[in-house]
């Protein structure tokens, strides 16, 4: 008999690894229905503080459920970043940084650019600050408990 020593069976590297990744994605989906929601609500109590989202081009405001639905894109985008660097980086949180920071700074110039009253420039920044404030820690903090 020949006993080569190979086990039959899961690999328990490939498990633990799919584990982190699905970990990963599970924490980033509730993340971004947090952030969802608080840009949802943050955009509602601007606009019930008088801030009218008018966007000069069009001439029609941004509607409520298009700062949830643009969130909800932007953050899946940003857990599927993370993600890929949680699988091909050897230092995950700290790429995800960098890239979550530098994306972040690149969304701040639309509104500028936009043409908008001052007040829904404010607004709108303030809103990607909202939504960057609850995905990049949460993901961050999440990268780095899964790579230790």
């Amino acid at each position: 008999m020949n006993d080569s020593g190979i086990v039959a069976g899961p690999a328990s590297g490939h498990t633990g690894h799919a584990r982190r990744l699905l970990g990963l994605a599970g924490v980033g989906v509730v993340a971004t229905l947090a952030a969802m929601a608080a840009t949802a609500l943050a955009a509602a109590l601007a606009q019930a503080a008088g801030v009218g989202f008018e966007i000069p081009d069009g001439g029609e405001s941004i509607p409520l459920p298009g700062f949830a639905v643009v969130t909800g894109f932007f953050s899946v985008v940003g857990v599927v970043i993370a993600v890929a660097l949680l699988r091909w980086s050897a230092r995950p949180a700290e790429r995800f940084v960098w890239t979550a920071v530098s994306l972040t700074a690149i969304s701040l110039v639309p509104p500028f650019l936009s043409g908008a009253d001052a007040a829904t420039v404010s607004a709108l920044v303030g809103l990607h600050l909202v939504a960057a404030a609850v995905m990049i820690p949460t993901l961050v903090r999440s990268l780095r408990t899964r790579t230790r």
